[in-house]
């Protein structure tokens, strides 16, 4: 087995011209098929053909950049969250950051047949969202444990309290306000955390 697991992986070669060369196949692929490489599971790491760099993140985001273009209306990533992870570029909490989004992205993918399956029982117009806010508190409650394997927030062998969301008041608005309110305390637990 190869070092760091990756035994496994395809290797993609980019080269000057930006054309990518998949060694497995040995013919050029663009990056629609490396997006559908990835969408049916195929690992691959990407080297700069001249330098020998691991390129991967960048062609990996390259990905999302133009599926994101070419999304128009239905685009995956809301402008709100690119706000908000641009912002955490530059804060305190940004270690914590890509953690947390491969935790509950993981998290999210290993529960999306159960979430599709109860979408498909209740056809009622809020069964998404509500689908949607379980899966925000279950990745709320993941984020309070991780945060627990931290110790260097606030004195030592003091470890925070798990952040907790409560649930939604009965008939206090729409499941969508709810979950904007949840968001909203979410971020101010996060912003107290980074304060301290």
């Amino acid at each position: 087995m190869a070092e760091n697991g990756k035994a496994h992986q395809t290797v993609i070669k980019k080269y000057a011209n930006r054309r990518l060369y998949h060694t497995g196949t040995s013919t050029y692929v663009t990056l629609e098929d490396l997006a559908t490489m990835v969408q049916n599971g195929e690992d691959f790491v990407v080297y700069d053909a001249r330098s020998g760099d691991d390129i991967t993140r960048s062609v990996l985001t390259q990905i999302i950049f133009e599926q994101e273009n070419k999304a128009g209306d239905d685009n995956l990533l809301p402008v709100a969250f690119l706000r908000q992870l641009i912002r955490f570029y530059g804060d305190s909490m940004r270690t914590m950051v890509p953690s947390f989004l491969e935790f509950s992205m993981a998290n999210f993918a290993r529960d999306q047949d159960g979430l599709r399956e109860k979408l498909s029982q209740s056809f009622g117009p809020t069964a998404f969202q509500h689908a949607l806010e379980e899966q925000v508190r279950a990745n709320m409650s993941f984020f309070g444990d991780a945060m627990k394997m931290f110790t260097n927030f606030g004195p030592p062998g003091q470890i925070p309290s798990a952040p907790s969301i409560p649930a939604p008041p009965p008939a206090a608005g729409t499941d969508l306000d709810d979950l904007k309110r949840q968001m909203a305390e979410m971020q101010q637990r996060l912003e107290a955390l980074a304060k301290k």
